[in-house]
Parts: structure tokens; sequence; C-alpha cells
């Protein structure tokens, strides 16, 4: 099974009025370059079933432009495990029941870098997740740790070792 953790793109830093921080919605340009970092991942992503990422509209937003950037026609569904507060342990339960599939996680910081350093088995992530990165990981049998596949922040050079 194969696990790629997403940290949404860079959001508005402007609640709209009357609304709460969950309503924020991605910039013009984190779209552009959104895109464009996805598209080139495509190689790297190929096999994803399902697409699921917090409710919040800046998570939603990048999901689908993942979605579209790499001509993915699967579900994309919310799920309110991958929400800024829930604890890391809220998606063992998401694991499991999707273990037959690849799956797109897209999320929050700081849940997106614990949650790779969980399933790698480490203290922390030793590396800076910013927003729009893709950490992809990769588990195999029953191990609940995983492998990393790649790393890559947008901007960056796609990496398959984080040289700690």
């Amino acid at each position: 099974m194969k696990v790629y953790l997403v940290r949404h793109a860079d959001a508005d830093a402007d609640i709209p009025e009357g609304l709460d921080d969950g309503a924020r919605a991605l910039t013009a340009k984190a779209r552009e370059k959104a895109h464009a970092h996805f598209l080139a991942l495509k190689p790297h992503m190929e096999g994803v079933a399902l697409i699921l990422t917090s409710p919040l509209v800046r998570t939603v937003q990048t999901a689908q432009i993942l979605a579209l950037a790499q001509a993915l026609e699967v579900p994309l569904r919310a799920d309110r495990s991958l929400l800024p507060d829930m604890p890391v342990g809220s998606l063992d339960g998401v694991l499991s029941e999707h273990a037959d599939g690849d799956l797109v996680l897209v999320g929050h910081n700081p849940s997106m870098p614990a949650m790779a350093a969980y399933l790698l088995a480490m203290q922390a992530f030793p590396r800076t997740v910013s927003p729009g990165t893709v950490i992809g990981l990769e588990r195999t049998g029953d191990s609940a740790r995983a492998r990393l596949l790649f790393y890559a922040p947008p901007g960056q050079a796609v990496a398959t070792a984080l040289g700690i």
C-alpha cells in the first residue's frame, strides 16, 4: 500500500467575514503552483485509488487540483480524521479500511509531518513540510511501519532519501 501525504497549498491569510478559519481558500498563485507541482509528480504517484481530504476549504481545493493535474478519476472524499486538531492515531482506522489501494491524504501542518514520522517510526519528521509538499510512503505486509518513497516540496527536486 502506498500512502501519499499532502500538505495543502498556500491559503489566503484573511478569514472571510462571518466565517471561521476553515473557510480560507487557496491563493491564485498557490493554485497555479500546486497544479504544476502535482503534474510533475504524476509519474511518482501512479495507482492512486482514493483521495481523502480534510473537510476544510483549502484542503479540498488542494485535493481537487491534485486530481485534475494528475487526471485521477478516483473518489475524492472528506474525512474528519484529517482535520488539523485530530491525533495522528485517528488515521489508523482509515489506513486499515483502505489497505487494498493506494491513498492520497490531504491535510494540514503539523498533522501531515506528524503522520509521516509516525509511519516511518521516527520521533519527528526531519524536514520542513511546506505548503504543497508531498511525502510518498509505502507500507508492506502487516507492518504498520512504512518506508520513504519520496519527499517533494514545491520548487525543489524530488528526494528519495531524507539525508539524516
